[in-house]
């Protein structure tokens, strides 16, 4: 039934040991489930799905595309490791290195990991944790799938054809000068891909300000929703310049216009700034999104309501705002003022502050909780570990005098990946799997899900930690070849790689597989709190049967039984009203006060 038909009935509020954001739906009969309609089976072909403006299937969209990315990024990954066994290069030649580590950078970063939680999960669960029918431009969240596709595909066609070989900085004289290939059509593609990102974070903030459900206030906003708003404000400030920045070196390289070229009376450390004004807030379009989901997960899993939630939630803003101003730390070897870069040290300190609130409030919220150590938080404490290590490995690279010694060695390519892999991709990962039986209304095998977890976990340790200590004896990156004394350390990476392989390929194999084999999942398999886990599985195409009305914060596992004791009190707004016409602000008003001297709300 949708919602635009759905006629509005009083719920039966079921016992429960915590305590819902709203009164959830009513589990379905066997035979109810055989006939209810869904998102899945609303409507059938394959226009239905190239041409569905339903926020849930364009998410499943981005979530093949973005894997097929991942699997291009993997194997070219996989030629540089296998290179990387013998000191002098196994298989590849010097040419066709650069080009091999320079796809997988590019691959990996600009169409996979910017893209995938907020083009996959945020499109799927930002509408329904607000309590919105669906996103606010329904139209435009197609368009922007599809100016995505247009620019990785434009992008992944120079990669086939001619490759490149400038590493996915693109620096200058590079890319500007010396490169062997073709960096345009490339150059064209990443402009073209920033547009989607672009559109997709107008898109969630407008859904986010105006398409909340009665009694959804800014308290009471899951965590995840804060995150992917700081997340989509990166993207509509930060975007803008590194399609500036691409439209610059093709403009120098089409008409020789000097801009980054020295020969033509340009400044290649302009390249730089520019570039580096993005790609680290560019960063944080990652991590915040990860950020989100481990908020998610770890509060469910551990049976307690978040500790300290305005100190995290305003640790996300506080994130978006600083990254903005600490782009100059990848710059202190380039020859920018000695003042200036100690300004960018210290503003280096001052980022992680709110990235450590994260962690101490994250970790007390695990203290004395009632742990379940399932796939999802297995993944999100492996997370805890691999970022804190991403971190504080970090702060060597911040400091002037030990990253003038770690610049531009493996060190560097270590610290990066604990914070993209083993923060990001883990992350994830434990999203993934946390809402799979919300996406799909099935479940996949357990122990193999926690066997996955657990080697993609170890895989990760050993392919990354040898690099610190090469990285520290002074081993550059992105050269093919290297001294045959580190050779054991390099040795000990690939066979991690392959560990990872393995754990990658696994969550493959059991989630296709529970698509036809898994067990229904129920409405809420794993008793959480939250809109979206309130309303049946698969979802409906319009989300709820009936309007949801906020009465409690998003983390309410410590209240049990909270929508009773409303009950009993007569605080339980009447659905029917905001259905028959009421303003979405009485439906607020009357909800605010529901949980006086029940629950903070918050």
């Amino acid at each position: 039934m949708s919602a635009a038909t759905a006629t509005p009935v009083r719920m039966t509020i079921p016992d429960l040991s915590y305590t819902p954001q709203t009164i959830p739906a009513p589990e379905p009969t066997p035979e109810q489930d055989r006939t209810r309609e869904h998102y899945l089976n609303h409507a059938y072909g394959v226009l239905s799905w190239l041409l569905t403006v339903d926020h849930k299937r364009i998410g499943l969209l981005y979530l093949v595309g973005t894997s097929v990315f991942f699997v291009f990024g993997a194997l070219a990954i996989a030629l540089v490791r296998l290179n990387l066994i013998t000191p002098t290069g196994a298989i590849l030649e010097l040419d066709q290195y650069n080009k091999a580590f320079t796809a997988h950078g590019t691959i990996m970063l600009f169409l996979f990991l910017i893209p995938v939680i907020p083009g996959v999960l945020g499109n799927f669960l930002v509408p329904m944790m607000v309590g919105a029918k669906d996103m606010a431009f329904p139209k435009l969240n197609l368009a922007s799938f599809y100016v995505w596709i247009a620019g990785a595909g434009l992008f992944m066609w120079q990669l086939l054809v001619g490759g490149l070989d400038t590493g996915w900085t693109f620096y200058p004289p590079y890319s500007s000068k010396y490169s062997h290939t073709n960096i345009l059509y490339a150059g064209l593609g990443i402009f073209i891909t920033g547009f989607s990102s672009i559109l997709t974070g107008l898109n969630i903030i407008a859904t986010v300000h105006k398409m909340r459900a009665p009694g959804m206030t800014w308290n009471r906003l899951p965590l995840f929703i804060w995150s992917m708003y700081a997340t989509s404000l990166i993207q509509l400030l930060a975007t803008p310049v590194l399609a500036v920045t691409v439209l610059l070196l093709a403009v120098e390289r089409i008409f020789g216009v000097g801009i980054f070229d020295p020969n033509l009376e340009g400044d290649p450390v302009l390249f730089q700034h520019m570039f580096w004004f993005y790609s680290h807030p560019a960063v944080y379009i990652m991590l915040l999104p990860g950020m989100a989901v481990i908020s998610e997960v770890l509060t469910c899993f551990s049976r307690k309501n978040i500790f300290g939630y305005t100190a995290v939630a305003w640790s996300s803003v506080g994130i978006a705002v600083i990254g903005f101003v600490v782009w100059g730390h990848h710059m202190f070897l380039a020859g920018q003022g000695y003042y200036l870069s100690l300004l960018f040290s210290l503003i280096t300190m001052l980022v992680a502050v709110p990235s450590a609130i994260k962690v101490f409030n994250w970790t007390a919220t695990l203290y004395q909780g009632q742990i379940s150590l399932q796939a999802p938080m297995i993944f999100a404490l492996g997370f805890l570990v691999l970022f804190t290590l991403g971190g504080v490995t970090g702060l060597y690279l911040g400091v002037l005098g030990s990253d003038i010694h770690l610049h531009d060695t493996y060190f560097v390519v270590a610290h990066f990946h604990f914070t993209m892999v083993g923060g990001y991709l883990v992350a994830w990962l434990a999203g993934l799997h946390f809402w799979w039986p919300k996406i799909t209304g099935r479940m996949y095998s357990d122990f193999w899900s926690r066997l996955a977890a657990v080697t993609v976990i170890v895989g990760f340790m050993l392919t990354f930690l040898p690099q610190f200590v090469v990285g520290y004896l002074g081993n550059p990156r992105r050269y093919p070849n290297y001294p045959p004394e580190f050779q054991l350390y390099h040795i000990m990476s690939t066979a991690g790689a392959s560990i990872q392989g393995i754990g990658f390929v696994m969550p493959v194999v059991y989630l296709i597989g529970s698509l036809f084999f898994g067990k229904k999942a129920g409405n809420n398999p794993f008793q959480a709190t939250g809109l979206e886990w309130q309303t049946s599985s698969p979802p409906p195409h319009f989300n709820f049967d009936q309007t949801p009305i906020t009465y409690f914060g998003p983390y309410e596992y410590a209240v049990p039984n909270g929508l009773k004791v409303l009950e009993r009190a007569g605080q339980i707004h009447d659905e029917a009203a905001v259905l028959d016409g009421h303003s979405h602000a009485n439906g607020a008003a009357a909800a605010g006060g529901a949980n006086q001297g029940v629950t903070s709300g918050s």
